[in-house]
């Protein structure tokens, strides 16, 4: 069973660890070609095509230019450096050695640059959402660049499993990515909703935290049967039998709002 998550626009830069068994991207020769496309964009082109600040226009052009693919051991654990909201459910800077042993070989993390990341593959700061426009000589777009690539890369990976299934927490622009015709494997995504006032609804900010709460439970229990997903009560979440038809639904009462 491989669970699969989307990156996230925040980053952090972790202290090195030697002692850190870290590894080198899959796709790491397709993330340079698509790295040199990304040099060529100028501040005018990065500001339009990502609606970004002039400071995180600077910044994104800065990191594009200092790319260097070529060194394997530059940048740092992907599932250490990824700050969202998912990453904070995630916590990977917890995890044990063990943990990320297993994490290692069940999670992967999709991504604009590199396509597909295991949680200790090596990267450099980027920002690349997957469903922004950047013309290569493969198409219009990154879902025209990494064609199935990524689902090449996702089969090999399953190759190596007993349950070849994909538990799906990645978001709907990124999973787009996946060609399913190519992956030719079941799919299961799990849906978090919080109820209020007798109505559930999918709330954006709880539901990437939910994401990231549940591969952290599936990988310190190293979860690899999909049934056994129905177990997992985390924050409030609990699974429900109703309205979980093709997609398991888990719901909680609806947080309080905190102060300001």
């Amino acid at each position: 069973m491989l669970t699969v998550l989307s990156p996230a626009k925040k980053l952090i830069v972790p202290e090195p660890d030697s002692a850190r068994p870290n590894t080198r991207p899959e796709l790491l020769e397709q993330a340079a070609t698509l790295a040199k496309a990304t040099k060529r964009l100028t501040r005018a082109q990065i500001r339009q095509m990502m609606h970004l600040s002039d400071n995180l226009t600077d910044l994104t052009f800065s990191r594009f230019q200092q790319l260097d693919l070529s060194d394997e051991t530059m940048g740092s654990p992907a599932a250490l450096t990824f700050a969202g909201d998912v990453y904070r459910g995630l916590d990977a800077a917890t995890l044990s050695a063990k943990d990320l042993n297993f994490a290692q070989s069940h999670i992967r993390i999709l991504s604009g640059l590199y396509g597909v990341l295991r949680p200790l593959d090596m990267m450099q700061p980027y920002r690349l959402e997957m469903g922004r426009k950047i013309k290569t000589r493969r198409g219009e777009d990154l879902y025209d660049f990494w064609g199935s690539r990524i689902s090449d890369a996702l089969n090999h990976s399953l190759s190596e499993h007993k349950t070849p299934i994909i538990i799906n927490l990645a978001s709907n622009e990124y999973f787009k990515s996946v060609d399913k015709k190519a992956l030719n494997r079941t799919i299961i995504s799990p849906v978090f909703k919080e109820e209020k006032d007798g109505q559930q609804r999918v709330l954006s900010f709880f539901a990437k935290q939910a994401r990231g709460l549940m591969a952290r439970w599936i990988i310190q229990n190293q979860v690899d049967n999909p049934a056994d997903l129905q177990a997992f009560e985390v924050a409030g979440y609990r699974f429900s039998e109703e309205g979980s038809d093709d997609k398991p639904l888990f719901v909680r009462p609806q947080p309080a709002k905190k102060a300001a």
